[in-house]
C-alpha cells in the first residue's frame, strides 16, 4: 500500500499540523521511503538528486522523534555551506513549530560567543558546518552526551569541500549509540567507505531520477565567443524574458563584473558570492526569495541547496569545470515539478567541458542558435514593461505559518530560576489559551523569548501584565524582530 498523505505516517498531530501550515500536500518519493524507516530509527544512506524534498525527509522525523523535555542537542545535521545550514535550521524550525522544537545554527564567519551563547540554551537541534561545529566541539560549547541522531547533509559537497575529515574527527566524538542518516546526490567512493565505518547496517536508498537531472527541465547550449558573452545574454534575457532568474559565473570578479553591466543597463539585479560578507549574503538570498529582484549573478555557493521556488531560468554565463557543478547549478530551476530553463554559454574552447557534462548527464545538451534580431526586437515591449514593473512579492512557506504568530520578550530567565514549563504551566491557564498556542520559548540569563501562536497574542500579552510566572510578576512586551 503506498502511503499517500502524511497523517498516515506515525507522525504526531502537531507535526502534520505544521506540515499542512507550509503547503506540503503528499510527501515526495525520497520522503514516502525514508520517513517509515527513519522512524524506525534505522541508519540510512539515501542518494538523492537536489529539489526532491531531502530535507523534510530527514527534518520531519528528527522533529517527531526529539523529546521536547530534554534541554540539550538531540540531533546534529551537518551541511557543507552556511546558507544550507541556516535553511535546514528554518525548515526545521518550521516543522516543529507546534511541538516548540529549538534549532541553533553555527557557521564560521560570525561571532562564536553569540553561538556559545545560544547554544547554553535549550536546544533540540544543531545545524553547522563541520569546521565551526567541530570548534565549539573543542570547546566544550556543544554538550554531546544526549546526542541521538546525526545527519549528513549533501555528503558528496563536504567531500568536494575537502571537509570530509572534519565529518569524520566530529564523529569520533558523538556517541556510537545513534541513529545517522547520511544524504548525497552522488555517492563517491570516500563517502561510501564513511558511511560503512560508522553506521550500523545501513539501508540504501537510491531515488532513481529518470535522468541525472530532472525530466522538468529544458537544456540548451548556446556557442558564443567571450567577448561576446554580454550582448548574447541581453538578447537571451529579452527573448526568454524570465521572471526569476540565477547567471552563474565561474569566479567572484565576473560577478561583479557582470552585476554591475546589468545594473547599468536597468536590470533589477543583485549579486552573491563567497567573498561577501555573510550577513550580506543572506539578505541578498532573502530578497531574492521574496522576489525584490528578478536576476541573481551568482559563483556556484548559491548552486547548493537553496530552495528558491519558482525560478524559471538558470542560465550559465560561464560554464562550469566541474561537471557535478552543471547538475546543481541547473537543479536550481525545475524545482517541486515546475517546469524550468537551463541555458549554457559555451566558448570554442569550452567544448571539452560540454562534452564531459554531456557524457555525466547522459544526453547531449541541444544546441540552441542565439535569438534573431528580429526575435530580440519583437521581445523587447514585454521584457521593458516587466523590467518597469513592480515585482510580484512571494510569501514564502515560513511566512505564511508565521502571520500568527506574536513573540513576547519577558525580563526574567535562568538567574530568577524560570524554566519553559513555567511558562507553559502559566500561560496555558489563561482563558481562552492552551498549551497548543505556545510556540518556541528561549530561556537566557536575565531574558526570555515566547512565541505566542494562531493569533493568541495580544490575548497572552495583556493577560501577562498582571499574571506571575513562579511568584514573581514580569516585565512583558511583544519583541522587536
Amino acid at each position: 500500500m503506498t502511503m499517500k498523505k502524511f497523517k498516515d505516517y506515525k507522525l504526531s498531530e502537531e507535526i502534520v499540523r505544521a506540515l499542512s501550515g507550509l503547503g506540503y500536500e503528499a510527501p515526495t518519493e525520497v520522503q514516502t521511503m525514508v520517513l517509515p524507516l527513519a522512524l524506525e530509527k534505522q541508519d540510512l544512506v539515501v542518494r538523492s538528486q537536489t529539489g526532491s524534498g531531502k530535507t523534510a525527509s530527514f527534518g520531519i522525523p528528527l522533529c517527531e522523534m526529539v523529546e521536547w523535555e530534554e534541554n540539550k542537542p538531540q540531533a546534529l545535521i551537518l551541511t557543507p555551506t552556511r546558507e544550507l545550514a541556516v535553511q535546514v535550521k528554518e525548515d526545521i524550525t518550521n516543522i516543529g513549530r507546534y511541538k516548540r522544537i529549538k534549532a541553533a545554527a553555527v557557521y564560521g564567519k560570525s561571532p562564536f560567543h553569540r553561538q556559545k551563547l545560544e547554544l547554553k540554551q535549550k536546544n533540540h537541534v544543531v545545524v553547522g558546518t563541520p569546521g565551526r561545529v567541530l570548534d565549539h566541539i573543542e570547546k566544550g560549547t556543544i554538550p554531546l552526551d544526549k546526542l541521538s541522531y546525526l545527519v549528513i547533509d549533501e555528503a558528496d559537497e563536504m567531500l568536494n569541500m575537502g571537509f570530509i575529515d572534519q565529518v569524520e574527527s566530529i564523529i569520533q566524538e558523538l556517541p556510537t549509540d545513534r541513529v545517522t542518516l547520511t544524504f548525497s546526490a552522488t555517492l563517491p567512493e570516500d563517502v561510501e567507505t564513511l558511511c560503512h565505518k560508522h553506521m550500523k547496517k545501513p539501508v540504501h536508498i537510491e531515488i532513481k531520477a529518470k535522468g541525472i537531472t530532472t525530466d522538468k527541465i529544458d537544456h540548451a547550449v548556446i556557442e558564443v565567443r567571450e567577448e561576446d558573452k554580454l550582448s548574447l545574454l541581453k538578447d537571451v534575457t529579452t527573448v526568454e524574458n524570465p521572471d526569476s532568474c540565477i547567471i552563474f559565473c565561474r569566479t567572484k570578479e565576473n560577478v561583479d563584473t557582470l552585476c554591475g553591466e546589468l545594473d547599468r543597463s536597468g536590470y533589477p539585479v543583485d549579486k552573491i558570492h563567497g567573498g561577501m560578507i555573510q550577513e550580506a549574503r543572506f539578505e541578498v538570498m532573502d530578497d531574492f526569495k521574496r522576489g525584490e529582484f528578478r536576476y541573481l549573478v551568482a559563483t556556484d555557493v548559491a548552486a547548493r541547496g537553496i530552495d528558491i521556488e519558482s525560478i524559471t531560468h538558470v542560465i550559465n554565463y560561464d560554464i562550469p569545470m566541474e561537471k557535478e557543478s552543471y547538475v546543481h547549478r541547473t537543479g536550481r530551476t525545475g524545482r517541486a515539478g515546475q517546469a524550468g530553463k537551463a541555458i549554457t554559454f559555451c566558448t570554442p574552447y569550452e567544448n571539452k567541458f560540454l562534452g564531459e557534462i554531456e557524457e555525466y548527464i547522459g544526453f547531449v545538451i541541444p544546441k540552441l542558435e542565439a535569438p534573431t534580431e528580429g526575435a530580440v526586437a519583437n521581445g523587447k515591449n514585454d521584457f521593458e514593461r516587466k523590467l518597469e514593473e513592480e515585482p510580484d512579492y512571494k510569501m514564502d512557506k515560513s511566512e505564511q505559518l508565521n502571520r500568527d504568530i506574536m513573540k513576547l520578550y519577558f525580563n526574567g530567565g535562568k538567574k530568577k530560576k524560570i524554566r519553559a514549563v513555567d511558562f507553559v504551566g502559566t500561560i496555558a491557564k489563561i482563558d481562552g489559551v492552551t498549551a497548543d498556542d505556545i510556540g518556541i520559548i528561549t530561556i537566557q540569563e536575565n531574558l526570555s523569548y515566547v512565541e505566542i501562536l494562531n493569533g493568541k497574542g495580544p490575548l497572552v500579552l495583556q493577560a501577562m501584565k498582571k499574571t506571575t510566572v513562579k511568584g514573581k510578576l514580569l516585565k512583558v512586551h511583544e519583541a522587536r524582530g
